[in-house]
Parts: structure tokens; sequence; C-alpha cells
């Protein structure tokens, strides 16, 4: 066909194609939602016409193709985008996964909370009452500062920490801690969008106190000390510590007559120990605010296990004009986030919360327990054709831009495929009713034991009999 004769084709298919109104009132899709309808309607035909422009098809589809198309395209709006999924990929706190699983008593205080609630009311007065206090309450009870106040994430915190305390003045960081972390959020980007100048001093592997001291100017606001979430400088290294940076503001303060900052990004800390033996360093806000940090922000879906938020904590006067700050209003927490933080955050009260918080508690779990589940999901798996089913060990990770470098001994079920490849049985388990997430490694499929909680061992165990007993 020329090319002349195949033009002509495509702009009588064109002509072909119904308008939106006449569609809109085809029997056929009286089932779908009027607004809904048109919509989908418009963005089908849309489709169609770039189809025949582009040449990937030459005819204009039927009435059933377009009603088929159009249905299945509202299947898609109604179904929730948001679903729940089996983590085996041995990250524990995985940031695509939604970081770290809710406690039920967290899950139980977001339902309460759905309907009316005392969010910014005072029972007993009849009054307005304050936001978050509660969970101010409780973070400060846990940590010993004098102030506490939670915003959105802690991009947020210290956004709204960097505005209040030096828009228009210097903050000084080390070269070794101008981190991005996903999502392009870099330290440098959130001190300018701030109303700060960053002040950049040392070298990438090391920093020294002397540097600090020479970089405080007239226009110095203070200073930013910013954990290395999601990478390691090893070797020749050489970092100062929030304790002396906390003793160099405060002898520049006396003899200059005016207030320099401490503000500490910890990124990710915990009120727990990680593990019962000690042998996870965990982060905590306690060890920077004893030495006199004058603001610690860190997050609240990562160690501590609840859900995204930012916790500021600090002295009186810090944390009260972050919060008469206008930027709070933009950024401070919904009343489904507080309760769920303020019920994560009691467990923290006592060391035996832990095994409240599913963060804690799967990091808790023997290699022995993780070794006897691997056993009952391979019985499970008995018999399967093509593929040779192992139990190995792994080594998961605690993940989430928190603890770089920490792995935490663990037991994968490996599966080797004889006739095809693992990233295609990944992508398969990824796009079931029950999607299960695992990893390919060395031209296998590991499902890591650590990350799946211990309820959720029979459906799995159900999705991969599907798999295998499908792909035998």
């Amino acid at each position: 066909m020329s090319s002349a004769e195949d033009q002509h084709r495509r702009n009588a298919a064109l002509r072909e194609l119904p308008g939106v109104d006449t569609a809109s009132g085809w029997p056929e899709l009286a089932g779908v939602p009027p607004r809904a309808r048109l919509q989908a309607l418009r963005e089908l035909l849309d489709q169609v016409r770039t189809e025949l422009l582009h040449g990937s098809r030459a005819d204009c589809p039927g009435r059933a193709e377009l009603v088929e198309r159009l249905l299945r395209q509202f299947q898609v709006l109604v179904t929730p985008s948001l679903r729940p999924v089996i983590n085996a990929t041995g990250v524990l706190l995985h940031t695509n996964l939604g970081r770290a699983p809710l406690p039920e008593s967290a899950i139980e205080a977001v339902r309460a909370a759905a309907g009316n609630t005392n969010l910014e009311y005072d029972l007993d007065l009849g009054t307005r009452g304050g936001r978050g206090s509660g969970v101010n309450q409780l973070l400060c009870t846990l940590s010993g500062a004098p102030a506490a106040l939670v915003v959105n994430n802690c991009a947020a915190a210290v956004l709204l920490c960097i505005s209040t305390l030096a828009a228009g003045k210097e903050v000084i960081v080390s070269r070794g801690e101008l981190v991005e972390i996903g999502g392009s959020f870099r330290i440098p980007e959130v001190v300018t969008q701030g109303g700060a100048r960053l002040r950049e001093v040392g070298t990438t592997n090391r920093t020294h106190l002397r540097d600090y001291a020479a970089a405080i100017g007239a226009d110095t606001a203070g200073i930013l000390k910013v954990h290395a979430s999601n990478f390691q400088v090893v070797g020749f290294t050489h970092e100062v510590s929030v304790a002396e940076l906390v003793e160099l503001a405060r002898q520049r303060s006396e003899s200059e007559g005016r207030k320099l900052f401490v503000l500490e990004d910890l990124g990710s800390a915990s009120f727990l120990p990680l593990s019962v033996d000690g042998a996870i360093r965990t982060p905590t806000p306690l060890d920077s605010l004893s030495v006199g940090a004058d603001l610690v922000c860190f997050s609240g879906d990562k160690l501590i296990g609840g859900p995204q938020a930012g916790l500021i904590l600090g002295s009186s006067e810090a944390v009260g004009a972050a919060r008469r700050h206008p930027f709070y209003r933009a950024l401070r927490p919904g009343k489904l986030t507080l309760a769920a933080l303020e019920a994560t955050l009691r467990h923290h009260l006592d060391p035996s919360g832990r095994e409240h918080l599913p963060l804690h508690a799967a990091i808790s779990r023997t290699v022995e327990s993780l070794t006897a589940r691997a056993e009952r999901l391979l019985e499970a798996l008995a018999g399967a054709e093509g593929v040779t089913l192992e139990r190995v060990p792994t080594d998961a990770t605690i993940g989430g831009g928190s603890i770089p470098g920490q792995r935490v001994p663990s037991v994968a079920v490996r599966l080797r495929f004889h006739e095809r490849e693992a990233s295609e049985a990944a992508a398969e388990l990824r796009r079931g009713p029950r999607p299960v997430v695992g990893r390919v490694k060395d031209g296998a499929l590991w499902l890591d034991l650590r990350t799946v909680h211990p309820d959720a061992d029979d459906a799995l165990a159900a999705v991969l009999r599907g798999l295998l007993w499908g792909a035998s």
C-alpha cells in the first residue's frame, strides 16, 4: 500500500471514531460514573488517535473494543493503587515498600482517630487546644528534651529548623556531610530553600574542629551536622563530634555576645536498641541532646518504626521559634499521623516494647527460627518441577538510609529455574494478586525470610505454589 493510500486509510479511520458524547451514551458504559466515564473516554480516544497517526494501527477500533478498553481503564481507576506486599527483599526498611510496618497499636489508633477527635480541642476546658500535645509530651519524656515538635518528614524538619534559625545568614557544614538521599533530597538545596547560605568546610574524608572555627564569621548563624545515612567513608577519615561543635559554639557565643546554634540531622534514630545484645549500634537523639545540641531532627518511619514524620527535639526557645514559624502550618502532620506516631512511641517507653514493633521484632528473630520457617516452606513446595529449591544463608540489611553497612545474618529460600529467567519469575510474583517482592541474584530468585512476617508464610507458600506448578 502506498503512503498516500495509507494516509487516506488513517484519515478515514479517524473520521470513524465516535465523539465523546456519543460514546458516553452507550448502554454498556452505564455502570461507569459520568465524570469518570467522560474522562476515561477522552483519554481513550486520544490514545486511539495517537495509534492511528503513528501507524501502530490502521483501522478504527469497533465499539466492542472501545468498550472493553474503557472498562479496563476504569477498573484501574477504582482499584486501590496501594496494595499489601510481601517483602522478601532482605531490606528491613525498604523505602519503596513503605519502610517500617506499623505496630498493631498504631493501626488501631488510626482507626480510632479516623472520625471526629480532639485534635486541637481541650476537653477539660472546652477551648481550643494544642495539636500534637500527646506526641510532644512522649518525645520529651523519651529524650529528656525540654521541647518537641512534629512535622511531615525529616526533610521538612531540617527545612523548618534552618529557616527558623538561619534565614539570611550562613550555616556551616562539613563537605563530607553534604549528602543526597532518595528523591534528590540534597542538604545544600534544603539549606538554600530555608533562606540560608551554605558555608562548606573541610574535605570529603576529613574535617577538623579548626575548619569550623576558621569559618565562623559575622554572618554565621550556626553549625549543621548531618548523619551520613546512605553511604560510608572509610579509611583515612576524621569528623568532629557534636560535643566538640557544641563547645565551639558555646565559646564563640560567649566571646562574641551572640547565639550560635548547633543543629544535628540524624536522619534516623531510635529510643530503643535495635538488638538486645547491643551488636547493632543504634543512633539515638539522647547522645546529641545530652551534650547540648540546640536541635536534633530525625524520622518517625525508620528506626522509630512509626508513620512518616519528622521529629524535632531541643531547647524550648528553638522549638518554640520553629512552632511559630509560618512554615510550620504548611509542614504540620494530620491527625492520622499523630495517632499512629503516639501509639508507636508508647512502645519505646519500656524495653519490652520492642516485641510490639515489627522492625525490632524482625531484627530480633533468631537464625534458627528463620531456618525452621525456610524448611517448612521447602516442604510445602516439595515436588515442584523445573526448579531447584534450596535454603541458603544470607545477610539482610537495615535499609531506609539508616545504618549504612549494617548487616543482619538471615536465611533465604533460593529458586534456581531450569528453563526460565529468574527475572521473569520475579516479575510474575510482583504482578500477582498477592504481590511478592524478592531479589534476583546470581541468576536465581532469593526470598529472604527475615523481612517476611511469620504470619505471611502461608500466603507466601500459596503464591509460590501457583508460580511453580503453573510453570512446570
